[in-house]
């Protein structure tokens, strides 16, 4: 298959972190036409990037230092603030470089970075995804994405290329928010439909029929929809996030509290019903 053209704008785009998200999303980048570039600590992961039409990159400075746009697909806090730390290798990105952080983490250490790489003449926005790894697969993730608008508009084409819809939640550190926004309520989700679903069968329901008749009525959710899939992959990490932002804006978020708890519970007896609630 040829490869799409990138007529203009960001051209050359890196990728940090070549998991179960960024594999995809670096595929999905290389047929669209930007030069892709992308390393990982995991460096049997190479063959897969090559095949996939992306340059393997030996360290994050390289990659850095021959990029547009630079993605963090990394899996914690700690590691997206050593990368992008005052002597860290993505400093030394081309001043006028976008980074963009997909890595689900706190909202102020997104503003944080952000501000300390003005020096360095880097744009740091938050761009955050949903809906999951078959999503990544295909190319229909959810980008939400905080930063200024021109930034923003600049890095649009770039998520395009693996997002079906991409939405601009405001300022730096927005798009943290907004996926904090989505796993609270994701979660709450997963648990009521295990408490609703155990209770049906308990009751000698048709517990599958029950499902689909209810992915047609107001109850709808996108766990129930994708039921028996769901790996709960983030869940302890996420909720983590949601309970400290609730702490330091002095909010109640008591629901959200007590699905955290069941969660951690939950994972390893996920969508297993006759175990639910025993």
């Amino acid at each position: 298959m040829k490869k799409a053209t990138v007529p203009h704008g960001l051209k050359t785009v890196g990728v940090v972190g070549a998991g179960r998200m960024g594999t995809p999303i670096i595929g999905h980048l290389a047929r669209k036409g930007f030069a892709t570039r992308a390393c990982d600590l995991n460096a049997a992961r190479a063959n897969a990037v090559k095949k996939l039409g992306a340059q393997w990159a030996p360290s994050p400075e390289s990659l850095a230092a021959e990029s547009d746009a630079i993605l963090m697909c990394v899996g914690f806090d700690r590691e997206v603030q050593e990368l992008l730390a005052k002597d860290g290798p993505l400093r030394k990105a081309r001043p006028g470089t976008i980074v963009a952080i997909l890595s689900t983490i706190h909202p102020r250490t997104v503003q944080t970075l952000a501000e300390e790489c003005k020096g360095a003449g880097l744009d740091v926005v938050d761009s955050t995804v949903c809906r999951g790894g078959e999503a990544a697969d295909s190319g229909t993730l959810l980008s939400f994405v905080g930063g200024g608008a021109e930034v923003v508009a600049r890095l649009t084409p770039v998520l395009r290329a693996y997002s079906s819809d991409v939405v601009h939640t405001g300022g730096v550190g927005t798009a943290q928010v907004a996926k904090a926004v989505n796993n609270l309520i994701l979660w709450a989700c997963l648990v009521a439909d295990h408490e609703g679903l155990a209770l049906a069968q308990h009751y000698g329901a048709n517990v599958e029929a029950l499902r689909r008749a209810l992915l047609m009525s107001s109850c709808a959710n996108g766990p129930l929809e994708k039921w028996g899939s769901q790996t709960m992959a983030w869940a302890e990490d996420d909720m983590a996030i949601v309970a400290e932002m609730a702490a330091e804006a002095g909010i109640a978020l008591p629901q959200a509290g007590v699905n955290r708890e069941i969660c951690r519970a939950l994972k390893p007896r996920r969508h297993k019903l006759e175990m639910y609630g025993r």
